[in-house]
């Protein structure tokens, strides 16, 4: 049995890891795992909560609030990925997004035994994966994502970081979730595969999803 999730999806808000995720999962027949469902009983072991986030924005602000909960997230990604092996696992936005780098370091090693990290993002078009995202979260969650000027969004998607955890860059507009869903289980599928032909081999990278998709070389 692997003793890591054969998938972990991260990107911003409401680029569709959780609906992606879920039938990518009924697909490899694997429990699919939201890390924003399961998380705070990650938080709770080293003192935080939804509830302190929201009461420490409130004198803080959002910004300056987010920043003091970055080791509670990174924690929390260690833990699960600990807790739900074999699984196919989707992190929130800001779990792959650190100006910490310490913190950026803890979760950067613990995604490292994990074959495929896929980003997901609606078009290599910043300005029109941006719109995107916005009008998404502003239809599912009532949010613009953006805190006393401060762009959470723009953050997320133009995260250096996050784009170095990524083993693959997926690029969903003209694709349904059905379609991602399917190009992502091909993908981990293949890599079993190759692992199981050469079980020493590298962590490998694959290009998914039509010409606009990026793979980058270990």
């Amino acid at each position: 049995m692997s003793r890591s999730p054969a998938l972990v999806l991260i990107g911003p808000a409401a680029a569709g890891k959780t609906t992606v995720g879920g039938l990518v999962a009924t697909r490899l027949g694997r429990p699919f795992v939201d890390l924003d469902d399961v998380g705070e009983h990650y938080y709770a072991e080293v003192g935080w909560s939804i509830g302190r986030l929201v009461e420490r924005s409130r004198h803080l602000g959002r910004v300056a609030a987010e920043r003091e909960w970055e080791p509670a997230r990174a924690h929390a990604v260690r833990r699960v990925l600990e807790d739900y092996p074999d699984s196919v696992l989707a992190l929130g936005a800001g779990h792959t997004s650190y100006m910490d780098a310490a913190c950026f370091a803890r979760v950067s090693a613990a995604l490292a035994g994990v074959p495929t990290v896929a980003l997901l993002l609606p078009s290599p078009d910043r300005p029109a994966a941006l719109a995107e995202l916005r009008e998404r979260s502003l239809a599912s969650k009532g949010t613009d994502w953006i805190s006393a000027g401060h762009d959470f969004l723009a953050e997320w998607h133009d995260d250096a970081g996050t784009r170095l955890l990524a083993t693959d860059v997926v690029f969903t507009m003209g694709n349904t979730p059905a379609e991602t869903a399917e190009q992502l289980a091909a993908v981990v599928l293949a890599l079993q595969e190759a692992a199981a032909d050469t079980p020493d081999s590298a962590r490998v990278r694959y290009a998914v999803n039509s010409s606009e998709s990026g793979s980058k070389s270990p």
